[in-house]
């Protein structure tokens, strides 16, 4: 069974892309491989982050790996807060604070179109591949639901009725971005 490490520090991440992966191949987490760092996230795409973080690992472990980046970017926003999903409240990366400050810019707005972007970076030997998925929904009112993280709460995929938090993990990997993007990764993988 081939080995990848998926470089991220966020624990739900890790178990959403373990859950869509199955056992087709080992993830190893930066915590399993000793990899205490928190990688800067200093790009101004998506893409450019997630490259930062595998090449990190890449040339620091000499293991293969991937990384992702995602954004949640709202049509009348211009795609803010895009890039900055996780900081769009401050660098405490407080999902509460994002939300919280994403609804009061949206108060009054008719336009609440927006879409969750996910970038996959993977360096397998030294090449480096790009997989991006989209889900595209809009920002409700209101928070609904408990389960996910981040933006889940008020994110409502087209053709849902439910929010990504009350859908539960296993239906919200069934379409999500990043189900999206693994299964592009997953069929690349199997592939080579």
């Amino acid at each position: 069974m081939k080995k990848y490490v998926f470089a991220t520090n966020n624990a739900h991440k890790l178990e959403e892309v373990k859950d869509i992966l199955g056992d087709k191949i080992e993830l190893l987490s930066m915590k399993d491989i000793n990899c205490l760092v928190d990688i800067p996230e200093t790009a101004d795409t998506l893409a450019g982050n997630a490259l930062i973080k595998a090449r990190y690992i890449y040339e620091n472990y000499h293991l293969n790996c991937f990384a992702d980046d995602t954004g949640l970017e709202v049509e009348a926003l211009n795609g803010a807060p895009g890039v900055y999903s996780a900081r769009y409240a401050g660098d405490a990366h407080n999902s509460e604070a994002n939300m919280k400050k994403l609804l009061q810019e949206l108060e009054g707005v008719e336009n609440r179109k927006a879409q969750f972007r996910t970038v996959f970076a993977l360096i397998i030997d030294g090449k480096e591949h790009l997989f991006e998925g989209i889900v595209k929904g809009e920002i409700v009112k209101a928070r609904k639901g408990t389960s996910g993280f981040g933006y889940d709460p008020i994110f409502v995929p087209e053709g849902y009725t439910q929010t990504f938090a009350e859908m539960g993990n296993a239906e919200k990997n069934k379409i999500s971005h990043r189900a999206k993007a693994t299964q592009k990764l997953c069929k690349f993988l199997k592939s080579i």
